[in-house]
């Protein structure tokens, strides 16, 4: 089981690859990996780091776990491989994208194009046991991931952060907001997404705040 990092993060990151806590998190991942149907494939556990480096992120959005079905999960978070039926919170996601901006719902999952413009698609947790949400929670993901947030918050500035849902708030609950913009709704799934998130405007607000600090608003049209 071969894992890279894009370097930029292995350089920021190595704090938290020195720490005991991500030698057992790594002992644990090789052996579920060697031993069960583990997703995303291995290659792509750190996906989102190799697709937008430190220095590029402009915007951090934050999930919760992989998808847990074959062929869903690629390391990116509410994202799916191409060719895969787009799944119900990005479906929601699309419905705001298109209330908010006008942008036409699209038949692709792949997130992967806002990945490359600099948008951070983080889960807290990297991996998860086929068919078995939550499997690989409390096992050490969750301080790699506070981590990646924490250096972010620190040492960039002008940062847009969306979190969606109570999750992601009380991870994102340090993120200070006179140095970022920290944007909050309810998640997009089913469950919620008419109760605050469909209507909350944060792709329009994320590109107005962009392009006041002079940055290159994110196409989000797919």
């Amino acid at each position: 089981m071969k894992v890279r990092i894009e370097a930029s993060w292995e350089s920021v990151l190595q704090p938290e690859f020195d720490q005991p806590y991500f030698k057992e998190l790594t002992d644990f991942v090789r052996a579920e990996y060697a031993a069960k149907t583990i997703y995303p494939p291995a290659p792509l556990i750190f996906n989102a780091f190799d697709r937008c480096p430190f220095h590029q992120v402009k915007v951090v959005i934050i999930g919760q776990d992989p998808y847990h079905g074959p062929g869903q999960a690629h390391g990116l978070c509410f994202s799916v491989p191409p060719g895969v039926e787009v799944p119900p919170s990005l479906v929601n996601i699309y419905k705001e994208l298109e209330r908010d901006l006008g942008i036409p719902p699209s038949t692709s999952g792949d997130l992967t194009s806002w990945a490359k413009q600099g948008v951070l698609l983080l889960n807290a947790t990297l991996t998860v046991e086929a068919h078995k949400a939550g499997s690989h929670q409390n096992k050490g993901w969750e301080l790699f991931t506070d981590g990646v947030i924490h250096r972010l918050a620190e040492e960039r500035r002008n940062l847009v952060f969306m979190l969606w849902g109570s999750y992601a708030q009380r991870k994102g609950a340090f993120i200070p907001g006179d140095k970022h913009l920290v944007l909050k709704s309810v998640h997009p799934s089913p469950l919620s997404a008419y109760r605050g998130f469909i209507g909350c405007g944060h792709f329009s607000q994320t590109n107005r705040y962009l392009v006041q600090q002079g940055r290159t608003p994110i196409e989000w049209k797919l």
